[in-house]
């Protein structure tokens, strides 16, 4: 099996760089590390780049999340199942309307279902049973009720600002794929003295870790 593995930031995931350093290879699983960048531009021009040099069976992007949803607790580990675009469109006198509105995309238009990126989990080796969440990415992280308020047309579960790139180019290759979140903070007026980003980094590569190893089992 060939295992993507992505994540915006080294930081993110150098728990489980490490694991694998001390671990050695994996039995039947080359896996590949791509650093892809912070934000949408970055991601989906190093995706599609590394996609193109070399396909891999799955992808898995990791990576933590503000969470707009206060039931789960900082450090919980979610799969997002659904990611929507939260700023691309036009400031229509003060009201944000997206291309779906205006009319610049159509609902349903491959890769989408509806307005969503939509990941039905089909094709991969092993799904973990952690929460399944909507995701909104964008391009500034929220920190005022105005745009906090704004984004709840769009019901997200967790805020992202890469996640709508990945499951693009990942639907669009028709590469099975996993997006792993984990809370390092709630989507609220901003404050980061409230936010635990070391307790969301372990939990996301112990989440990883395990997801890892069980693809790999149920490859062999």
């Amino acid at each position: 099996m060939n295992l993507l593995v992505t994540a915006a930031t080294a930081l993110e995931i150098k728990p489980f760089q490490e694991y694998l350093a001390q671990s050695g290879p994996i039995p039947g699983v080359q896996i590949d590390i791509l650093i892809s960048g912070i934000g949408l531009m970055h991601t989906a021009w190093n995706l599609g780049r590394q996609l193109a040099r070399q396909r891999p069976d799955v992808a898995i992007q990791a990576g933590i999340a503000g969470s707009f949803n206060h039931q789960w607790p900082l450090g919980q580990v979610v799969m997002v199942g659904r990611e929507q675009l939260g700023d691309l469109g036009v400031d229509d006198a003060g009201t944000f309307r997206d291309l779906f509105e205006i009319g610049l995309w159509q609902q349903g238009q491959p890769p989408f279902a509806g307005t969503g990126l939509v990941n039905t989990f089909t094709g991969l080796p092993y799904v973990p049973e952690l929460p399944v969440a909507s995701s909104v990415s964008v391009q500034t992280v929220s920190g005022s009720a105005v745009s906090i308020e704004r984004l709840q047309q769009y019901t997200p579960d967790v805020e992202s600002m890469e996640g709508a790139a990945f499951h693009y180019g990942c639907l669009v290759e028709q590469v099975p794929f996993l997006q792993l979140r984990c809370i390092s903070n709630y989507v609220e007026v901003r404050d980061k003295s409230k936010w635990n980003i070391p307790l969301a980094v372990k939990g996301l590569n112990e989440a990883l870790i395990d997801v890892m190893k069980k693809m790999a089992d149920n490859r062999r």
